[in-house]
C-alpha cells in the first residue's frame, strides 16, 4: 500500500524573511589585494611574462581571473596559487603571449 500524492502549493510568504539582500563579500576589488614587488616576483615578470599578487584567501582561481581581468583590463591565461607561511595566497597570473608582463607591471605601478 502506497500513501496517496497530495497536493503541494507553492511558498507564497507574506514578508521576505531577510530585510536587505546579502551582498557578495568577494567583488572585484577585495579579491586582489596588493601586487607583489620581491625579487623573485621580478623575475617571474622578466623571464616567464607572470604577475604575482597576494589576494584573498577565500577567492578561487576562476574569481581570482576574473578580477584580474576587471581590474587592470588584461588577457590572462592561467592561474597558480599558493598559500604562504603567513597565511596568505598567493596568485600567480600567466599573461596571453600578446601582452607583455613588463609593459602592465609599468601601467599598474610595481615597477
Amino acid at each position: 500500500f502506497r500513501r496517496p500524492k497530495t497536493l503541494q502549493t507553492p511558498k507564497n510568504p507574506q514578508y521576505p524573511r531577510r530585510a536587505v539582500p546579502r551582498r557578495t563579500r568577494l567583488d572585484q576589488f577585495a579579491v586582489v589585494k596588493h601586487p607583489l614587488t620581491t625579487e623573485s616576483a621580478m623575475k617571474k615578470i622578466e623571464d616567464h611574462n607572470t604577475l604575482v599578487f597576494i589576494v584573498d584567501i577565500n577567492a578561487g582561481k576562476r574569481k581570482i581571473l576574473d578580477s584580474v581581468r576587471k581590474l587592470y583590463d588584461i588577457k590572462a591565461v592561467s592561474v597558480r596559487t599558493a598559500i604562504t607561511p603567513l597565511a596568505q595566497k598567493k596568485a600567480f597570473v600567466r599573461l596571453h603571449p600578446d601582452m607583455d608582463a613588463l609593459d602592465v607591471a609599468n601601467k599598474i605601478g610595481i615597477i
